[in-house]
């Protein structure tokens, strides 16, 4: 039987791995999340990091989340887990919103810059393999500010 997500994310990310390791390139996966902390196939965090470091021996050089902000994904982070020292990045959203209210929005959200910055502070406090920082949709340089002032 084929997983549900055998379309979807992970397997796009190990084509993606494959190919990079193929020509020596070194890559990052970044995974966008939704409010409960799944891919959008549903597919746990974990076990897609899982799938895609065992079909390709572990080529991605680490992995991101973008395009969530860290209220849909913190409770899926496992301090002291083996797959989470395999995340490096973070490229959140500025919003706590679905993607769904998002899209529907008629005004952008961009949330709060400075209570953005201290989520990702306690992010880096539990997890401080998180060492590239950004941000998704609805940051600017507010947030980026916020973000680098909270963090260094």
């Amino acid at each position: 039987m084929v997983p549900r997500w055998a379309a979807g994310p992970a397997s796009e990310a190990i084509g993606i791995a494959r190919a990079a390791k193929t020509f020596g390139m070194p890559s990052v996966i970044s995974f966008t999340l939704e409010t409960d902390g799944r891919l959008p196939t549903a597919q746990a965090l974990n076990d897609a990091i899982a799938e895609v470091d065992a079909a390709t021996a572990g080529a991605p050089a680490y992995y991101m989340i973008n395009c969530a902000h860290p209220t849909h994904f913190t409770r899926v982070l496992e301090e002291g887990a083996d797959w989470v020292t395999r995340l490096r990045g973070l490229r959140a959203n500025s919003s706590c919103r679905s993607h769904a209210e998002l899209d529907n929005a008629p005004e952008l959200d961009t949330g709060n810059p400075v209570e953005l910055g201290a989520q990702y502070r306690d992010l880096r406090r539990r997890f401080p393999s998180l060492t590239v920082l950004g941000g998704c949709c609805g940051t600017d340089h507010h947030h980026v500010r916020e973000i680098a002032a909270a963090c260094c």
